[in-house]
């Protein structure tokens, strides 16, 4: 099987992969699961693991028993505010070093930083907290603010109120509905409504731009 085959089916079957990391490493699977929540927010090129869905998947085991419910929200909590936190200063380092003749240099420009300031300046606290709700864009979205110099104070009050409000809606959401026959029976189905559901602003933001 591929890493991406693989890491499909760990996606889809998230709920079962926790299972099996709860029976093999016990207590030890909070900070497994804290840390794909940080990976998946903290660092730009990894976009593509499960975020929605394990807060999901972990929210419908904590209703069962597996996990403290409380543990889970203080814990992805923190973890998404660091990630981003951490995301946020890489882009803030790397965003300096960007060649203007590089690849990513001529995507991201001087002019495109200085405007980017401009935007997240004025409209950033918005973008970070519906990004929270968008798969791979939360992790983009802290990168490039940080790479535009927004002003991390600013920064920071909406990383917290975008995280806390992400944790919170998905994880219970899995608590209270997870567990219910029908979604339980056809919880792949659950998992890709889902991601589908949290790319649809995406989608709807790239055909408006299109248009203009």
């Amino acid at each position: 099987m591929s890493f991406i085959q693989g890491l499909i089916d760990f996606i889809l079957h998230i709920d079962e992969h926790l299972v099996e990391i709860i029976q093999q490493f016990g207590g030890w699977a909070y900070g497994i699961i804290f840390s794909i929540v940080f990976v998946e927010t903290g660092v730009v090129i990894m976009p593509f693991l499960p975020g929605d869905s394990l807060l999901f998947a972990s929210g419908a085991l904590s209703a069962l028993g597996a996990f403290s419910l409380p543990v889970l929200i203080v814990g992805f909590s923190a973890a998404a505010i660091i990630g981003d936190t951490v995301n946020y200063h890489i882009g803030n380092k790397v965003g300096l070093a960007i060649k203007p003749n590089s690849l990513i240099g001529r995507f991201i420009s001087e002019e495109r930083m200085i405007a980017a300031q401009k935007f997240f300046n004025k409209h950033g606290g918005k973008t970070i907290v519906i990004a929270r709700f968008m798969p791979f864009i939360r992790t983009f979205v802290p990168f490039v603010a940080g790479a535009s110099r927004m002003n991390y104070k600013y920064f920071l009050v909406y990383n917290v109120i975008g995280g806390v409000l992400w944790v919170l809606l998905c994880t219970l959401a899995g608590y209270f509905f997870g567990n219910i026959p029908i979604i339980k029976e056809n919880f792949s189905v659950v998992i890709l409504l889902i991601i589908f559901v949290s790319v649809l602003p995406a989608i709807f933001g790239a055909l408006k731009s299109r248009k203009r």
